[in-house]
């Protein structure tokens, strides 16, 4: 047998033997390696040197060595690329699983525009049913090669060599969703086509997602000429047209095949937009778009510079008036635009709204909505027909529109939303006054003089009067609410501040700081609650001097109902998709807390008689907070009347005016109109009927602010005696039997000095706003100007007008 060294381990053949552990030699160079000893206390190496297979200094034991800081960035970065690969193999067999299943339905069958219906709040109901079709498929060759050139000009130039999407709007795509911006832009028209064609309008990117796979397998599957055939017949371009050949019938009055390039190009602004360039609407916005597509045209050889430079922009005709594009033609059709100017403003498009077959549920309530069109028609029946109203109900807890009535045309011809006319509040601005110096530390019982008539620094030599003339030296800033004192009111705005006045009602309301542009009237662009000449706010602004709405009344005193808690006004409760799929819903969220809830509390509590005195009390004596509201024209007439009141669980404002505020209203019997009289009427009955089988709500007790840091005056030692002239009565509504208004609110008294005013301009057409505008000048001084509906002029306003005042 061979010799072998002990100390090596043997091991099998062809296999090297196991190196054991390094140790310290004991003695010299040898035929062969010793066994490790035990750690010797005190051992020396011999000669100084480290044994071989000894750990190096600063190494690794087994005599690795450490890696360098270039050799571990390469072994990250092999890891990245090896992780990075193999992710791109997983997208690459995820994208083609996919692309293998995704089926393209038939473009013959695919349904292009679907009925949006509208309900109302039960979801069940039905108000209206949007979407008059107007479309009739042609082929590619049936329409003009100007035309299709203009088309593809606008919205995707290398359509015919593409690949049926396009890469730089994808990454646009995907960055916008994971940054929370924008989700459309870039798409190209096999993109625009199938999401027209097959998918919902939802902006998401699971939908984009689809898009991609289907444009592409579309594209795949179809000649070019049989995507734009397709295309251009499913291309909503407005005014109720789909596709383009009754598009060029609406616009242009000729078939698809006659049209030019330049009405081509008109047509093809509309596609990204075209609610939003109508060349009725925007002719400024539309012709520039127009002309950058004749210039694409130019860049791709489509048309000649000279043809250019030669190009008028062509004569579209006019919008048909009576086209309402499926809204209802009664009251209920204002409440159908509402809702569709809600969702446009949430970023809905025309053709969404229109014909994406949505299910849009509604605030409104059936029997509420019921209830108000019955109250205005009972109580106005047999008035003269010059006058208007409008009555807005809001559910304070969530700022819900329960009942919405503008007016008795809903679309088409005549239509007027008048729950959106700017008009002068009088006296129901009051109780925003109150809130003010509530807030500022005086109490409804602190007296203020009520004297009639009175200067005020901010008006000299146009003092104010009380309706009737009344006197209180020293009432309460509850029973001035109550007789609704002018000089009260209009000396506490002054103590307060009218700026601050003002700032209260904007927090209350929700208004603007300005008025939006809408109407073509003195007040578009003009700050809102101030003069329009000279955006200033004065002390009138606590007797009703400038202009708000209706629904900013009912909203407003939504917020006082809600202890302070102001919601803004709604239309639309839910969307869905015409498969059941929740697209939006409004949430019933916290609101935001704008007035101090014991601000709130003590202005419903100083607001508790005002309907009992002015005998508009409801059913049952169910407790109520109000306000009436009468806007002098003169000294003898009146221009606006108003009745605001609520509950907790419900607030109404119902106006009463004419066109123009330049027009006395009168009733039946020739007597003027006061708050508490027709509108009074109307909103009794509209409340006690949507109120009926309630339960009866509890209002504020007592007070809880004490005190009175103002300008107060000392209590009378006897009661100054109030006014005994009677107020012109008005015949009793059909809901009440009892006279319509106190008897201590007989017509205006006003100085007699006139003012000069000046015609504000005619306004140019603006259709299917549905609002009316109105132009008041003077603001602290006087009235004056023109009011106008759809853009129809009101009757001009008199040179000179005396100095109005609140009624009542």
């Amino acid at each position: 047998m061979p010799p072998h060294d002990e100390t090596s381990p043997v091991g099998p053949s062809g296999v090297p033997p196991r190196r054991p552990p390094a140790a310290r030699a004991t003695g010299g160079a040898g035929s062969g390696r010793s066994r490790p000893t035990a750690g010797r206390p005190g051992g020396s190496r011999p000669g100084g040197s480290r044994p071989t297979g000894s750990r190096p200094a600063g190494g690794k034991p087994g005599g690795k060595k450490a890696r360098t800081k270039k050799q571990r960035r390469r072994r990250r970065l092999k890891i990245a690329l090896a992780t990075l690969a193999g992710l791109f193999v997983l997208l690459g067999v995820f994208v083609g699983v996919v692309y293998a299943t995704t089926e393209v339905p038939d473009p013959d069958s695919v349904q292009n525009a679907q009925t949006t219906v509208v309900y109302y709040a039960d979801g069940t109901t039905e108000m209206g049913r949007l979407g008059d079709t107007n479309r009739t498929n042609v082929a590619l060759g049936e329409v003009s090669e100007g035309a299709r050139h203009a088309i593809l000009a606008a919205e995707n130039r290398e359509f015919y060599s593409d690949p049926g999407i396009s890469l730089t709007g994808i990454v646009r795509a995907a960055w916008n969703n994971l940054t929370g911006g924008s989700t459309q832009g870039g798409s190209t028209i096999t993109q625009q086509y199938v999401k027209n064609a097959f998918l919902t309008h939802e902006q998401t990117f699971s939908r984009k997602f689809q898009e991609l796979f289907l444009a592409v397998k579309l594209d795949n599957q179809y000649s070019k000429d049989e995507i734009l055939e397709n295309y251009l017949n499913t291309i909503y371009f407005g005014r109720g047209a789909y596709g383009i050949e009754a598009a060029a019938n609406t616009f242009f009055g000729v078939p698809a095949a006659q049209l030019t390039p330049q009405q081509g190009a008109v047509l093809a602004v509309l596609v990204r937009s075209p609610s939003s360039y109508d060349p009725e609407a925007n002719p400024e916005g539309a012709q520039d778009r127009w002309g950058l597509v004749l210039d694409a045209m130019v860049e791709e050889g489509w048309i000649t510079q000279d043809e250019r430079d030669a190009s008028v922009y062509p004569p579209v005709l006019p919008r048909p008036e009576s086209s309402s594009l499926g809204i209802p033609t009664g009251p209920e059709g204002l409440v159908v635009s509402q809702a569709i100017a809600e969702l446009e403003a949430r970023g809905y498009s025309e053709e969404q709204i229109r014909a994406g077959g949505l299910r849009i549920t509604t605030t409104v309530d059936k029997a509420a909505q019921d209830a108000a069109v019955a109250a205005v028609n009972d109580v106005m029946d047999g008035e003269p027909e010059p006058l208007r109203e409008a009555l807005v109900a809001v559910d304070p807890r969530t700022g819900a529109v329960r009942a919405y009535y503008g007016g008795p045309v809903g679309s088409g011809d005549g239509a007027i939303d008048y729950a959106q006319a700017r008009r002068q509040p009088g006296s129901s601005v009051k109780p925003y006054v109150l809130a003010t110096a509530l807030e500022e530390g005086i109490g409804v019982n602190s007296r203020r003089d009520g004297s009639s008539p009175q200067e005020f620094p901010d008006r000299p030599g146009l003092p104010v009067r009380n309706s009737g003339n009344a006197q209180c030296g020293a009432c309460t800033l509850v029973e001035a609410m109550t007789r609704s004192l002018n000089t009260t009111y209009y000396g506490l705005a002054y103590e307060v501040g009218p700026d601050d006045v003002r700032d209260t009602i904007l927090r209350a309301t929700g208004l603007p700081e300005t008025w939006p542009a809408v109407t073509g009237g003195t007040l578009d662009d003009a700050r809102t609650l101030s003069d329009p000449e000279t955006g200033a706010t004065g002390g009138s602004i606590g007797i009703g001097q400038y202009e708000m709405r209706p629904i900013d009344q009912a909203v407003g005193f939504a917020t006082l109902a809600n202890g302070g808690v102001h919601h803004p006004a709604h239309f639309v409760g839910r969307v869905t998709d015409s498969e059941g799929t929740v697209l939006l819903e409004s949430g019933e969220g916290p609101g935001e807390q704008v007035i101090d809830p014991d601000v709130a509390n003590d202005t419903t509590f100083a607001l508790e008689g005002v309907a009992q005195y002015s005998r508009r009390a409801l059913d049952g004596g169910r407790e109520v907070a109000s306000k009436t509201g009468t806007q002098g024209l003169n000294g003898s007439e009146n221009s606006d009347a108003w009745m605001v009141g609520y509950t907790p669980s419900l607030s109404a404002a119902v106006w009463i005016g004419n066109d123009s505020p330049t027009v006395p209203i009168e009733n039946a019997a020739g007597q003027i109109i006061y708050g508490a009289g027709l509108p009074g009427a109307i909103w009794q009955q509209f409340m006690d009927t949507v109120l009926a089988g309630t339960p009866e709500e509890d209002l504020p007790d007592s007070p809880k602010i004490r005190g009175d840091t103002g300008e107060g005056v000392a209590a009378p030692t006897t009661q100054a005696p109030r006014s005994t002239e009677a107020q012109p009565t008005e015949p009793s509504a059909p809901a009440t039997t009892e006279a319509p208004a106190p008897t201590t609110a007989p017509a205006p008294t006003t100085t007699t000095a006139p003012e000069p005013s000046t015609d504000a301009p005619t306004p140019s057409p603006t259709p299917g706003n549905g609002q009316v505008g109105t132009g008041t000048l003077g603001g602290e001084d006087g009235t004056g100007g023109d009011s106008w509906a759809n853009g129809q002029p009101a009757p001009a306003a008199p040179t000179t007008q005396p100095e109005p005042q609140p009624t009542g």
